[in-house]
């Protein structure tokens, strides 16, 4: 018999991680966090954000690992086997279904977020965003916004590339392009950090997000830190369940799952570091919100020396994490039609792509021509929202919450003590005993709280 992995196998466990890893550090790592830390007050927020990996983002992330390796399949696969092996309900397969949808419609408008970052990578290294101030900077980026041509071209980019990795499988396309990309991503994060700590103002950076002014503690930063990090790392909608499915027996779940959440917080803390010594070195305001990526930071690379490359640094970390994570979100749903349609991995992912790009148009078109088009209107907390809006509230808001209080529901409950015990391979009783506490009790309260909290804003 061949030693060879099957193809819907890691081929070891340090690529399953770094695969893993990349999925988990997205937009919402470099961009989210940056801004969030920024209108949070830095070092109190950044200091929930660890405890909140900690007590929830490690317990959920090894549940959604463990409840895939049980299972072996897609979402909807893994729901069907755990019926029959550990007595479930069968209608927990309806979950899987909603799941699939929901990455779906979560990836279409990721895409086009995704690309505008490409867009960016290649304006900057043409120069064009050298010498912006203010006026300029925010007339810069609406004029992108602006055009359905640009932003389309750039969506359709970045959905060839997502599909080109994940049509080639498991081995020949996720593993070998996160194999590098990953590293790369890690790579660019630091030379970022080493320029912003001879070009910006490092010492207030650094004084921002690592002295936490404790009176800057509300619930609102509470419930901010944790969103951010249950939402970075993609918990809840089984992409990470879809990747445990691949996992080896021999790899240890729970070890796996710390690996990767730290990383995870790691990539967003050296994105804080590039970031914040940039923004204090040149007078920008840190509580910039989204913008700060897109209009506040430009101004900056069109000032400092050597500015269209950095800027293009930088745009292209956001670019190969944004692909990262974008394929991960795709090999979910080509999982489960490989299990239910006859066509090959290819004609599925080059279906499934073109349905992506076209459903996508409807967020691109949010931006301009249909900016005034607000559905449902008539729902109080949807009032105001274009079809972008509708789908980030949706896939945010709603299904990533409940999605990571099933997967807690799943794993705590439903799975047996003795299975999950044989499952994780802990044969440290205690170290069982607090991770089987926290994803009965702490992790599903504080994901709970975040579900009423997006309801509620």
């Amino acid at each position: 018999m061949s030693d060879k992995a099957s193809p819907k196998t890691w081929s070891s466990n340090y690529l399953f991680l770094l695969a893993s890893i990349g999925s988990t550090v997205g937009l919402s790592n470099i961009w989210k966090f940056t801004y969030l830390a920024g209108e949070n007050g830095g070092g109190a927020f950044v200091l929930i954000y660890l405890v909140s990996l900690i007590t929830m983002g490690i317990p959920i992330l090894a549940a959604e690992l463990m409840i895939g390796r049980r299972g072996g399949r897609s979402m909807v696969g893994t729901m069907r086997v755990l019926s029959q092996k550990d007595g479930i309900s069968k209608h927990w397969q309806l979950f899987g279904w909603v799941s699939m949808v929901g990455v779906f419609l979560i990836l279409s408008f990721y895409c086009v977020i995704a690309g505008m970052t490409l867009d960016y990578t290649i304006t900057s290294l043409f120069g064009e965003l050298n010498k912006l101030d203010a006026t300029s900077a925010v007339n810069y980026y609406n004029d992108m916004l602006a055009s359905p041509l640009r932003l389309m071209l750039s969506q359709f980019v970045f959905v060839v590339a997502t599909g080109w990795i994940v049509a080639k499988g498991v081995q020949d396309g996720l593993e070998k392009s996160t194999g590098w990309m990953t590293p790369a991503l890690f790579i660019i994060l630091v030379a970022l950090v080493i320029y912003a700590l001879f070009a910006g103002d490092f010492l207030e950076g650094v004084r921002f997000l690592f002295d936490p002014d404790f009176s800057k503690i509300t619930p609102k930063v509470i419930l901010a830190a944790f969103g951010q990090a249950f939402f970075s790392l993609g918990i809840g909608v089984g992409v990470m369940l879809t990747y445990g499915a691949y996992m080896p027996k021999s790899s240890s779940i729970l070890k796996s799952a710390v690996i990767i959440s730290f990383s995870d917080g790691l990539a967003a803390i050296l994105a804080g570091l590039a970031i914040f010594p940039i923004v204090f070195k040149y007078g920008l305001a840190p509580a910039e919100g989204p913008g700060l990526i897109f209009v506040t930071l430009p101004i900056a690379f069109g000032q400092m020396l050597g500015g269209s490359f950095i800027g293009a640094l930088f745009f292209m970390l956001l670019f190969f994490a944004a692909l990262t994570s974008s394929i991960s979100l795709l090999e979910s749903i080509i999982s489960h039609l490989e299990e239910v349609c006859s066509l090959s991995r290819m004609k599925i992912t080059i279906i499934t792509s073109l349905l992506l790009w076209i459903v996508g148009l409807g967020s691109v078109f949010s931006f301009n021509i249909w900016a005034d088009f607000t559905p449902l209107d008539m729902i109080k907390p949807l009032e105001g929202k274009t079809i972008f809006g509708l789908i980030d509230y949706f896939g945010s808001n709603l299904l990533m919450p409940i999605g990571g209080i099933l997967m807690a529901l799943i794993a705590g409950w439903l799975i047996s003590i003795e299975s999950s015990k044989n499952e994780l391979q802990l044969k440290d009783q205690r170290t069982f005993s607090i991770w089987h506490f926290l994803i009965r009790y702490v992790a599903p309260a504080a994901v709970f709280l975040l579900f009423l909290s997006n309801l509620v804003n």
